[in-house]
């Protein structure tokens, strides 16, 4: 049977790289193996596999009862297909925080590391096999690392993260501002997407003091392009937490390049919230929070109801 590995919903670059970097690794190392996606990938994650020479992965909806998997960028039930507790998952690469709520069908390998991004993980468990890896696979964990530590301005981002990518870019002949750039121009251009999609594009539902939150992240170079549709997004945010079974929609646009996060602020819930969390005064439809950029090591964690 061949191994499925995706990663979680709403995938962004590293979600999208690493299963197609660990289908590689796994066929290379004997266990047939394809990549999948659980949703349309965001337009840098696009860019990147484009850049590297693939087709984006199929994109599935659920998974049958006793298909082997590996799960990567997540270890969420919440973020995955709802069978998942059905599938015969092999093993669980993550480099986020334990959930709990999966059942597996027997001993698994589990390597969940604090560091920035899913592909370093990966760097590191494929040992001498990385010598074997193709051009393509080292530009997909690059891709990833710079994804994930906005190209090192992210708090997630450690000084390993920072000396595997800049191996990778060396052993690449890749200047890291220079593709950096292109990627963080790929992810800026939302034209094409309508203001629902833009809520749900790299988004996470959590539940907070009771309260079920869709927290999502828009993260750009050009955050005057995405603010200029405050009006329409915050007119989509009941429409999208109706449908997605949240009470609200958070959406933080991350300016890549000034280091701050503006939030957009629909209603007097979602200000007593941002001024619970971050310490803020909010006196219109959005806050400006310096400093802000990271959604599981800033935002998550300070959020209060």
């Amino acid at each position: 049977m061949t191994t499925l590995v995706f990663g979680h919903k709403a995938p962004d670059t590293d979600s999208t790289g690493s299963p197609l970097i660990w289908a590689w690794y796994l066929s290379h190392t004997g266990t047939p193996a394809e990549a999948r996606l659980l949703g349309q990938p965001n337009t840098e994650a696009a860019f990147v596999a484009e850049r590297w020479g693939f087709d984006l992965p199929e994109i599935i909806s659920d998974v049958a009862e006793d298909q082997a998997v590996v799960i990567v960028d997540t270890n969420n039930p919440a973020e995955l297909p709802a069978s998942i507790n059905k599938a015969d998952v092999r093993a669980i690469i993550d480099h986020h925080k334990l959930v709990g709520g999966l059942e597996t069908k027997g001993p698994i390998d589990i390597t969940i590391r604090p560091l920035a991004c899913t592909a370093t993980i990966m760097h590191d468990l494929m040992g001498d096999h990385l010598g074997h890896a193709p051009e393509g696979i080292k530009g997909l964990m690059l891709s990833c690392i710079l994804s994930d530590t906005l190209e090192f301005r992210s708090p997630t981002t450690t000084p390993h993260d920072k000396a595997v990518a800049e191996a990778l870019a060396s052993d690449l002949g890749v200047s890291i501002p220079d593709f950096a750039a292109e990627m963080f121009a790929a992810k800026s251009d939302v034209s094409a997407f309508s203001e629902a999609e833009l809520l749900r594009m790299d988004s996470k539902e959590y539940t907070v003091d009771g309260t079920d939150l869709r927290v999502s992240v828009l993260e750009t170079t050009s955050p005057a392009t995405v603010l200029s549709r405050k009006d329409a997004l915050m007119s989509a945010m009941p429409g999208v937490a109706q449908e997605d079974g949240a009470q609200e929609v958070m959406l933080f646009v991350i300016d890549i390049l000034n280091e701050e996060a503006t939030l957009l602020v629909p209603n007097d819930r979602v200000k007593q919230i941002a001024e619970a969390s971050f310490g803020c005064t909010v006196t219109g439809d959005m806050v400006v929070l310096p400093g802000i950029m990271s959604r599981k090591k800033q935002i998550i964690p300070a959020l209060k109801v």
